[in-house]
């Protein structure tokens, strides 16, 4: 098991910034892919973005490509998601998650990841 707990949500105005951080628990962490995904009321969940688990490669959705950022900090099990220029429509619940094994195209899957946070609200007001 490898608990994670989100961090960092909000309401902000359009245009506005957050940091999302996911925590997790365990001495495994830094050998875990991690990801971000949301969901929004009355829609599917939605990949953001993924990190290799030594952080040399970074994956994003098309729609929040140069405007999110994902890092990680294996020495403090912790990985961020920076979100700049936020819009209304990604106002949604970010879950943080975690893959023992996943390859670059199936980062974007869901179902490739064996552990979920219990996900932190952002919301975009115009």
């Amino acid at each position: 098991q490898v608990p994670l707990v989100e961090s960092g949500g909000g309401l902000v105005q359009n245009g506005g910034s957050l940091r999302l951080s996911c925590a997790a628990s365990g001495r495994t962490f830094s050998v875990y892919s991690m990801g971000w995904f949301r969901q929004a009321p009355g829609k599917e969940r939605e990949f953001v973005s993924a990190i290799s688990w030594r952080g040399s490669t970074t994956f994003y959705a098309d729609s929040v490509k140069g405007r999110f950022t994902i890092s990680r900090d294996n020495a403090k099990n912790t990985v961020y998601l920076q979100m700049n220029n936020l819009k209304s429509e990604d106002t949604a619940i970010y879950y943080c998650c975690a893959a023992t094994v996943v390859t670059s195209n199936f980062v974007s899957d869901y179902r490739s990841y064996n552990y979920w946070g219990q996900g932190t609200q952002v919301t975009v007001s115009s």
